[in-house]
C-alpha cells in the first residue's frame, strides 16, 4: 500500500512540477550532449594522458579546441535551422488552410466514389493540430532563457562534480558501486545518442534527397521532421512517414507521387530504423518493445512531447540502475527484450 501511495505521489510531483522539471531536463540533456560531442572531438587528438609538462599544455589546448569545435557544431545547426528550415515552416503554416480544403475535397470524392456517408468533421483539423504542437514548442521556447541559465551553471560547476560525488559517498564500497552505475549509464547513453543522432541524420538527408527527386514540396521540412521524430520510438516513424504521404496525397494531381513518397520513406525507415540501427546499438538497448511503448505513453501523458522525446534515455537509465541491485533486478529482467541484463558489479 505504501508503495502505491509513493508511486502516486511521484507521478503527481512529476506532473505538477513539469514547468520546472522539463526545462531542467532539457538543459541537462543539452549539457550532456555538448560534453559528449566534445569527448568525440577529443578522441581524435593525442595526449589523452599527458606524461610531461609539454604534453600537459598541449592536452589542455586540445581540450579547448574540442570545446570550440563543439560550440561551432551547435551554432552551425542552429544557423541551419534558422536560415533554411524555419522559413519553410512559415510557408507551410500559411498553406495549411488550403491543404485542409483539399483534404476535405479528397474525402468528398472518395465518399462519392465508394458510396459512403462523409462528414468533414470526421477529418483531423490539421491547422488546429499544428497550432497545438506549435503551442507546446512555443512553451519550451519561452523557457529557453531558463534553460540557458541552467546550462551555464552546469558547465561552471561540472569541475566540482567529482569532489561532490566523493563527499556524497564517503564509503568506498558505496562510492565504487555508484561510480560503476554512473559510468555504465554514461557509456550506454553516449553510444545511444551518437548512433541515434547519426542514423537519424542519415535518414533525414536520404529522405530529403528522395522527396526532392520526386518533386514533393517542403522537402526540407519533412526531412527535418524525419530527423526529429526519429528520437521518438515507433510513433516517431509513423508520424515521419504519414505527414509527407498525406501532404503529397492532397497536393499531387495523380497518385504516382504519393505512392513513390510512401515507398521511399517507408523503405528508408525499415533499412535505417529497423535493420541498421539495432545492429549498431547491439545490447545497448536490449529493452522490450512493449516496455518502450508503455514508457512512451507514460511520459507522453505526464510531460507531452518533451516526455516522449526523452522517454528512451530515461528508460535506459532506469534499466541500468535496476540491473545493479538484487531487489530490483527483476524489474530489469521485465524491461529487457530477452531476459539478458547487464552484469551486476560485485562489491
Amino acid at each position: 500500500m505504501n508503495g502505491i501511495i509513493i508511486f502516486a505521489a511521484l507521478i503527481f510531483f512529476l506532473w505538477i512540477g513539469r514547468s520546472i522539471l522539463i526545462p531542467l531536463l532539457i538543459a541537462a540533456f543539452l549539457w550532456y550532449l555538448m560534453n559528449a560531442i566534445s569527448d568525440y572531438y577529443r578522441k581524435i587528438f593525442p595526449y589523452k594522458h599527458p606524461n610531461n609538462k609539454r604534453e600537459k599544455i598541449l592536452s589542455i589546448t586540445y581540450n579547448w579546441i574540442s570545446y570550440i569545435a563543439t560550440l561551432i557544431t551547435v551554432f552551425g545547426v542552429i544557423y541551419l535551422f534558422a536560415t533554411q528550415i524555419r522559413p519553410m515552416f512559415s510557408e507551410l503554416l500559411a498553406a495549411l488552410p488550403a491543404i485542409q480544403e483539399k483534404l476535405v475535397n479528397l474525402g468528398t470524392y472518395l465518399s462519392q466514389s465508394i458510396g459512403i456517408k462523409f462528414d468533414a468533421n470526421m477529418l483531423p483539423n490539421i491547422t488546429k493540430i499544428a497550432t497545438n504542437i506549435g503551442s507546446s514548442l512555443a512553451g519550451i521556447a519561452t523557457s529557453m532563457g531558463m534553460i540557458i541559465v541552467y546550462m551555464i551553471f552546469m558547465f561552471i560547476e561540472q569541475s566540482t562534480f567529482n569532489r561532490k560525488f566523493s563527499a556524497l559517498f564517503p564509503n568506498k564500497r558505496q562510492s565504487k558501486k555508484s561510480r560503476f552505475i554512473l559510468d555504465s549509464i554514461d557509456t550506454n547513453m553516449k553510444k545511444y545518442l551518437f548512433i541515434k543522432t547519426t542514423i537519424s541524420a542519415i535518414t533525414g538527408v536520404a529522405s530529403f534527397i528522395w522527396l526532392q527527386l520526386i518533386g514533393v514540396e517542403f522537402a526540407g521540412i519533412w526531412a527535418f521532421i524525419v530527423f526529429i521524430t526519429s528520437y521518438i520510438p515507433t510513433i516517431g516513424a509513423i508520424v515521419a512517414c504519414s505527414l509527407p504521404i498525406l501532404y503529397s496525397l492532397v497536393s499531387a494531381p495523380t497518385l504516382q507521387q504519393p505512392i513513390l513518397t510512401a515507398i521511399g520513406l517507408i523503405t528508408l525507415q525499415i533499412i535505417f530504423g529497423n535493420l541498421l540501427e539495432p545492429k549498431l546499438t547491439g545490447k545497448t538497448l536490449n529493452i522490450s518493445t512493449l516496455a518502450i511503448l508503455i514508457n512512451l505513453v507514460f511520459w507522453g501523458m505526464i510531460w507531452g512531447i518533451a516526455g516522449m522525446f526523452f522517454s528512451v534515455p530515461m528508460l535506459v537509465a532506469i534499466y541500468i540502475i535496476c540491473a545493479q541491485f538484487d531487489s530490483t533486478r527483476w524489474v530489469a529482467v521485465l524491461l529487457s527484450a530477452d531476459g539478458n541484463i547487464p552484469d551486476k558489479n560485485e562489491d
